[in-house]
């Protein structure tokens, strides 16, 4: 009898309108920081593209090397 108030009680916190109470605010929150849809990090302009840019490139240069190193390491040298 224990297990059917518990079974209950998950079905009834799981049931389709709980999940009609949680509701995506993303958009809302988006458009008070993007007016005319350039992204929050490019809004700097030109300096702020050149930041990001070099930013993804040294990303992605250590990236490739750290993969490239690793892959140096695991073939010992006779």
């Amino acid at each position: 009898m224990q297990a059917l108030r518990v079974s209950r009680a998950l079905i009834r916190s799981f049931s389709s309108t709980a999940r009609n109470r949680l509701q995506n605010r993303v958009p809302e929150k988006q458009k008070l920081f993007q007016d005319n849809d350039i992204p929050l990090y490019l809004k700097g302009g030109f300096v702020d593209n050149i930041l990001y840019r070099v930013t993804m490139a040294l990303s992605l240069g250590g990236s490739v090397y750290s993969l490239y190193c690793l892959g140096w390491a695991s073939f010992p040298r006779n």
